[in-house]
């Protein structure tokens, strides 16, 4: 789908307005990403270059999305009292991301993730995730105020504050959220080779509109409740791959902006293919400084 037809599409939508208002609600790593040349394996100590520093995880990299999308994006979520949680927000704020943040006490979750020669990545976390709660802080009711919300952590209390959006879209990682919870989403997205992204319908009473399962680079399936799976193309990337991570995100996140705005399911799914492919081509989920180290070294040179 054309961007020049879609933002046509979408502002019609959002009833003449400059922009669509979207949200997320969901979780933040910061994240170290670093260059090997192949996945240790046990018993190896292998050199690592950092490539790329920032907040990411799900929720993280999808409010970056939306927020250059529609020219920005409320993100609700949770926030250690340490460095990590103050850089997190910092970072997010200065791409257009209005950061609503429960504190809790203790760390941020980090993250260190592996490309190696393929481009694939390989991710450890450390720490528990923080996630936001119904019981924060937070005036919820404002999520009734949204075009479109995108849900990547949270408890059931928050989810069913969050179906008060006119379009709710959840990762499929939060399957036994959306089960505990009795809502029905319009869209459930997951990767066809994640474990922890796998859709068993029968843990559903009420199954999504639309259910996206992705597959890399031969695209994906779609079903919208009632008919027939079908499937979606990939869309060729506009550069040589530099590395996978984020490229979910960005295609949920895209995929949210265009049902959001009305459009088909079909149309959709090509432009959210077309953000995950952009992705790709650069260092990490979105532009972002990189590491300290990798700084001095690019200045040395």
């Amino acid at each position: 789908m054309d961007e020049n037809v879609l933002g046509e599409t979408l502002f019609r939508r959002s009833g003449g307005s400059d922009r669509l208002r979207v949200a997320v609600v969901g979780h933040v790593e910061w994240t170290t990403i670093a260059r090997v040349r192949k996945v240790p394996a046990p018993g190896d100590v292998i050199h690592a270059d950092p490539l790329w520093q920032g907040p990411a995880g799900g929720g993280a990299v999808a409010a970056v999305e939306l927020a250059e999308l529609a020219g920005g994006c409320t993100f609700f979520t949770a926030l250690g009292d340490d460095e990590a949680g103050l850089r997190s927000r910092t970072e997010l704020e200065r791409r257009g991301v209005r950061v609503l943040a429960a504190p809790r006490p203790g760390r941020t979750r980090e993250a260190v993730s592996m490309v190696d020669d393929s481009g694939e990545r390989t991710t450890v976390t450390l720490g528990e995730r923080l996630q936001p709660a119904g019981g924060d802080a937070v005036d919820w009711r404002e999520l009734a105020g949204f075009h479109a919300v995108f849900f990547t952590a949270g408890d059931t209390a928050v989810l069913r504050a969050a179906r008060e959006a006119g379009v709710l879209v959840v990762t499929s990682r939060e399957l036994a959220t959306v089960s505990g919870s009795g809502v029905a989403v319009d869209a459930m997205v997951g990767s066809a080779h994640d474990p922890a992204e796998r859709y068993d319908g029968t843990l559903l009473s009420r199954p999504p509109r639309l259910l996206v399962t992705t597959d890399g680079i031969r695209g994906g399936r779609f079903v919208r409740h009632g008919e027939p799976p079908r499937r979606y193309h990939a869309t060729e990337a506009p550069s040589p791959l530099m590395d996978t991570y984020g490229v979910g995100d960005n295609f949920a996140a895209a995929l949210t902006y265009a049902l959001a705005g009305g459009a088909p399911a079909p149309e959709a799914l090509e432009f959210a293919a077309r953000r995950g492919a952009a992705c790709t081509a650069r260092r990490g989920p979105f532009e972002a400084r990189p590491p300290v180290g990798a700084r001095s070294r690019e200045a040395a040179a």
